[in-house]
């Protein structure tokens, strides 16, 4: 780099520092100095900050972006003191949940702090087992999509379209080969700091560690593993719900894999920025919208991070469940969703604004309707599936031996009753007549194989404290009861629903 290109980039990182601390406060601009102390002491001293990396995960959210955005600040405030400034590593957890519009977030948030052109930077974006350099337009590889759409085909039949373990267990428990990758690509880093909130922090911890030491691992304090220690506790968690989910072949087909740091003699620190950092939208609504450009998400429903922004699918499940397992207006199971929504907002203190854009998109059957065209056209987008393919999944007829089959071709595709012996023979890994298979992959979206493995596999009893789903589930912090009816004895009930 020349003398005169440094010093014109040096200019520009100075424009981006000036106008990112006009939207900070007086408590903020506190908070950016001993954020910035904690990272000169962990780094062990100013002199040796120049060969300090930090690892960051942005989930696109409007927390991890203020986070992210904070770490700049921090980043540019040191540069402009002194020779060198410590080095930022950004990664991107790719998957379904990731739309279009959450990348486009991504990329005005760096463009915004000039992140692209700077060689004290790195944006990656690691997607199944690839890492690769972040790009707006990268597209979702098909590797990913593929084991996205899988986790949630068979979590979804195995509890009857249960939300959490439909949409969200696969991608939190897959945090801990995503924190690997991100962290030991290339010559690795030396920290790895969490911008999640405190409340969220001791909330993962200690459902991890309930689920860790109810399968017999004896682990100590959390706050005591370290960052080794941590991806092991959750990879063990992870592994036991993918042995659950695929059977003998979680291992081979590469559904869990060892937390390693390979070629590292020393792993990196965990470092914290909960506490120096806080997360009421409306006191950085500014920084969020008019410098960052971030908008949200139609498709995340506003009151989600994007680890698992499946909101709109969520909603309509919730109504296709009304409509077609309960035989109720699928308006019914829309408002019941509205009523799990709102109160979640609220109590991630999101501004009223938001929750009255939120709600106000699901006002009037005109907008109900619409709402349901696009959850059917993200539904396609993401995972290729549509609501042939969705009501399978309510119902779940194959698992249990096709217990539910007879009775789900009679009530949804009774031209197929003549071919049930057939279907059978299938599922129980027998030969049938081609047509047959074909029909069966076509209305589940599944794959043969899952498909036979769902066939030998009982429904999750979520009062089994044996099945790792269940306690999942059971120890879900966001989940809320509402009512229901079995849909196979007609006795009225209630179920736990998770607003993740």
């Amino acid at each position: 780099m020349s003398s005169m290109h440094e010093q014109a980039m040096n200019y520009v990182y100075q424009q981006v520092l000036q106008r990112l601390s006009g939207y900070l406060n007086r408590n903020e601009r506190t908070a950016l100095q001993l954020l910035i102390q904690r990272l000169i002491v962990a780094a062990g001293g100013i002199d040796r900050i120049g060969g300090y990396k930090v690892l960051v995960a942005f989930s696109g959210g409007k927390d991890s972006a203020y986070t992210v955005a904070m770490l700049r600040a921090a980043q540019l405030t040191i540069a402009a003191r002194g020779p060198a400034t410590f080095r930022l590593r950004v990664a991107n957890m790719r998957h379904a949940g990731i739309t279009s519009a959450v990348m486009g977030n991504i990329d005005r948030c760096y463009s915004a702090l000039f992140l692209h052109d700077d060689p004290r930077v790195e944006l990656l974006v690691i997607d199944h087992q690839y890492v690769q350099i972040f790009e707006p337009d990268l597209p979702f590889s098909t590797a990913g999509r593929e084991q996205n759409r899988s986790d949630l085909l068979l979590g979804g039949h195995l509890t009857a379209g249960d939300a959490r373990t439909t949409f969200c267990n696969s991608c939190y428990l897959g945090m801990a080969d995503f924190v690997v990758r991100a962290a030991s690509w290339g010559d690795g880093v030396n920290a790895v700091i969490s911008g999640d909130s405190l409340k969220e922090q001791k909330q993962y911890a200690t459902w991890i560690m309930r689920l860790a030491r109810h399968g017999g691992r004896q682990i100590e304090p959390w706050h005591t593993l370290g960052f080794s220690g941590a991806l092991s506790v959750i990879d063990s968690v992870g592994r036991a719900y993918y042995e659950e989910l695929y059977g003998e072949s979680a291992e081979a087909s590469g559904y869990s894999r060892p937390p390693v740091y390979p070629n590292r003699t020393i792993a990196p620190t965990l470092l914290t920025a909960a506490d120096l950092i806080g997360f009421r939208t409306e006191e950085h609504w500014g920084l969020l919208t008019d410098f960052l450009g971030f908008r949200f998400d139609d498709l995340a429903f506003s009151f989600s991070e994007s680890d698992c922004a499946n909101p709109l699918l969520m909603a309509h499940l919730r109504g296709l469940k009304a409509e077609f397992i309960e035989g109720r207006a699928y308006s019914e199971g829309i408002a019941e969703y509205l009523e799990l929504a709102a109160a979640m907002m609220r109590r991630k203190r999101m501004p009223a604004r938001l929750i009255a854009q939120a709600l106000a998109a699901y006002d009037s059957p005109e907008k109900i309707a619409d709402r349901r065209q696009l959850a059917e056209g993200y539904g396609q987008e993401a995972f290729g599936l549509g609501e042939t393919q969705w009501v399978c999944l309510l119902f779940s007829p194959f698992v249990d031996a096709g217990a539910r089959l007879e009775d789900f071709l009679r009530r949804y595709h009774p031209g197929m009753l003549v071919g049930l012996s057939d279907l059978h023979k299938t599922l129980a890994g027998q030969l049938a007549p081609d047509l047959v298979p074909h029909w069966l992959v076509d209305v589940s979206g599944l794959s043969l194989k899952g498909l036979q493995s769902l066939y030998a596999k009982r429904h999750v009893d979520f009062n089994d404290d044996r099945s790792i789903i269940a306690r999942i589930r059971a120890s879900d912090p966001d989940k809320r009861r509402v009512a229901t009816v079995d849909p196979h004895t007609g006795a009225q009930t209630t179920e736990l629903i998770s607003g993740r």
